[in-house]
């Protein structure tokens, strides 16, 4: 009896210090505590590598940016080349001429070209309703701009006609268009009148504009002739910053209007 109660002991003791060892406890808190330290470095590692790469981005964005504002952009190489040919040859050898001639004492004072106008007068539209549509369309052609229809001041028994009816188009150019279609005039159209010898020196108003009277419209290149129903006449005006008439005509000839000569005008 007292063996069994011996050996039963001895048993009991080594299932309690089986069940409650120590050492299997331990290991798997021990191999956890040594697992996180090992996540949070990689974390660490991978966000302290992404960062070199995130400002090589950006030394190279700088330098791009850099290269295009050293470099010429094409809307200024466009707007260069967009400049009226009359327009630099007033710049280049008209200015200083005339400041030379008439020895002025400011720059501002050389005189210059402000604006043109053309004016085609229509008293067929009774007889003839497409007479406005064809000459709106010739004067949008030859100036590129589209002009504005003008109407009647005054009723008039003895021409029929009353307050408010459309007798004619105009159109107003300034700028590059101006100059573009001084050009085109100067040394296109006007050399294409039939015995043409030179526009008339007496057409000054006394301020230093210049009035010019035409008989057909298809002077000018861009007018097709098998498009036009009929051969309209138009009235340009030339207004300058002239002071006199001869400084008008001299600023004229110098842009390259042909004047006749002194024995024929």
């Amino acid at each position: 009896m007292p063996r069994s109660n011996g050996l039963n002991k001895e048993e009991s003791t080594e299932n309690v210090s089986t069940d409650n060892s120590p050492t299997d406890q331990t290991k798997p808190v021990e191999e956890s505590v040594k697992a996180k330290p090992t996540r949070t470095r990689q974390t660490r590692s991978t966000g302290t590598a992404a960062k070199p790469a995130t400002t090589a981005t950006r030394a190279r964005r700088t330098r791009s940016t850099k290269v295009t504002e050293e470099s010429p952009s094409p809307q200024s190489a466009s707007m260069v080349s967009k400049v009226s040919p009359m327009l630099m040859r007033y710049r280049e050898q008209v200015k200083s001429p005339l400041n030379e001639e008439f020895s002025y004492k400011n720059v501002m004072e050389i005189p210059s070209v402000k604006k043109v106008t053309l004016n085609i007068g229509l008293g067929e539209t009774k007889q003839n309703a497409k007479a406005m549509e064809s000459s709106i369309r010739d004067i949008s052609i030859i100036t590129g701009q589209k002009p504005i229809t003008t109407r009647a001041k005054k009723s008039i028994a003895g021409f029929k006609l009353r307050e408010g009816e459309p007798i004619g188009v105009a159109v107003t150019l300034r700028g590059k268009r101006m100059y573009d279609f001084l050009d085109r005039l100067f040394n296109t159209a006007l050399p294409r009148i039939r015995d043409f010898r030179g526009v008339s020196r007496k057409a000054f108003d006394g301020n230093g504009n210049y009035s010019l009277g035409l008989r057909e419209q298809i002077m000018f290149p861009e007018i097709e002739y098998d498009k036009i129903d009929r051969i309209r006449g138009m009235q340009i005006s030339i207004v300058t910053s002239a002071k006199t008439d001869q400084e008008g005509m001299r600023l004229l000839e110098l842009m390259g209007l042909p004047f006749s000569r002194i024995e024929n005008s």
